[in-house]
């Protein structure tokens, strides 16, 4: 049987959930006890050792540094912050958040499937976002989804992909984790469309446009399981880069 990017893009996916989750699956009350490894990768394997799948890592020193950096802030800034925040919402308000969030960043994925000429995708984008503000209320509900309109996510990292723009040399950016050339610069192009062109631009108001900005943050790192350390594996830095690689591949390809 013939094994499509689909199907290559869903099994990568469930490989980076299952080591992203080997550390910890959901966000407990008490965070387990993680630390950088006691070796560097290159302490463990030789220099000169050769792997199937190679990335090109020129920044690797400063790479692994803010690497390091992000688990000290994920651990003793971040993840406190989500802590607090899910103490204080219920399930249920935090689940109408993120429906609320995803439905305002349909901006993103509406333009980038545009400029990819996915005119179906950007169809059914724009079929979501009118539903979901709607009879969604705003978007906090998703009707649209149990009417078989799913959600047609791209961004301009993918959309420069498409075009063949190749990822360049990779990246691990404070705070946001892991990147590279092509997917930074499809990063910055987002936000300044979004900041611009899109709901930030058509409320005009700095201070909720301040106030969504710190809830989306901690929203979307409330959604993603992994912890920094969380395998106890001198390799995780390389498994992140070859799984992160390998995905941003996949999904430009899908």
């Amino acid at each position: 049987m013939l094994e499509t990017p689909s199907i290559r893009y869903a099994m990568l996916t469930v490989l980076l959930s299952v080591f992203m989750v080997s550390g910890c699956s959901t966000l407990p009350k008490t965070e387990p006890e993680t630390q950088p490894p006691m070796h560097e990768f290159t302490e463990v394997v030789p220099q000169d050792k050769e792997f199937a799948v190679q990335v090109y890592d020129p920044l690797e020193g400063f790479n692994r540094g803010v690497y390091r950096f992000n688990y000290y802030f994920d651990k003793y800034l971040f993840l406190p912050v989500v802590r607090t925040y899910q103490f204080i919402l219920p399930d249920y308000a935090e689940n109408r958040v993120s429906n609320f969030i995803d439905n305002v960043y349909e901006f993103n994925n509406f333009t980038n499937n545009l400029l990819q000429l996915k005119f179906k995708q950007t169809g059914i984008t724009l079929a979501r976002f009118a539903i979901n503000t709607t009879v969604g209320i705003a978007g906090l509900w998703d009707p649209a989804t149990s009417w078989g309109l799913y959600r047609q996510t791209e961004d301009f990292g993918q959309t420069l992909g498409h075009y063949g723009v190749g990822h360049g040399p990779y990246l691990v950016l404070p705070v946001l984790g892991p990147s590279n050339l092509r997917d930074t610069t499809g990063l910055v192009g987002d936000t300044l469309a979004f900041n611009n062109l899109g709901p930030p631009y058509w409320v005009d108001d700095d201070d909720v446009t301040l106030a969504f900005t710190v809830v989306t943050a901690i929203d979307k790192r409330k959604r993603v399981p992994f912890r920094y350390y969380g395998s106890g594996s001198p390799f995780e830095y390389e498994q992140i880069r070859m799984l992160y690689t390998k995905k941003r591949e996949l999904e430009i390809d899908k």
